[in-house]
């Protein structure tokens, strides 16, 4: 329990044992005046009374601005889960957008790949017809200065034998 529920719980009884002990002098009759009239009442106990109806009224008011502040508490609280499911809405739908922007950059990424993967292709298709063609280009030069030496060296070695062959004057003179 709190202190404050404490000490009003022995304040009466405290009260409670003071009235018991003093119920003679309570319950007397003394002349009471309210202004226009004088009445024979025990004083003890309408101011007995006076306080019974003091703390009924503190009790009651404390009691109201307890459930009023319960209430107003409540209230807050559905207030701030509202705002925040509001919150985690929008940042719900910020992610599925940035999901959303990132799935487009990863898919034209991919199509400036393919692009790209496609023009290197075609450039290194180009290139190795252009190798071949050079290639090409080299056999045939290199067959045509083999087949010139082969020519040259065939003229040689004909040259040659013609030179080691004894001449016969006769032969010549024919």
């Amino acid at each position: 329990m709190r202190f404050r529920t404490i000490l009003l719980v022995v304040s009466i009884l405290l009260l409670a044992g003071f009235v018991a002990l003093n119920v003679d002098v309570f319950t007397q009759p003394s002349p009471l005046s309210l202004g226009f009239t004088t009445l024979n009442v025990p004083l003890g106990l309408v101011m007995l009374g006076l306080l019974v109806l003091a703390l009924v009224i503190f009790l009651g008011s404390t009691i109201y601005m307890q459930s009023r502040h319960v209430l107003e508490s409540r209230t807050h609280t559905r207030e701030l889960n509202a705002q925040r499911e509001l919150a985690d809405k929008a940042e719900a739908s910020r992610f599925t957008e940035l999901r959303s922007y990132l799935e487009a950059q990863v898919l034209a990424e991919q199509q400036r790949e393919t692009a790209l993967g496609t023009v290197l292709a075609d450039r290194f298709a180009q290139q190795q017809q252009v190798l071949l063609t050079r290639m090409e280009q080299m056999d045939n030069t290199l067959a045509a200065y083999m087949g010139e030496l082969e020519q040259r060296l065939a003229q040689r070695s004909a040259a040659t034998v013609t030179h080691t062959l004894p001449h016969d004057s006769n032969t010549t003179l024919r």
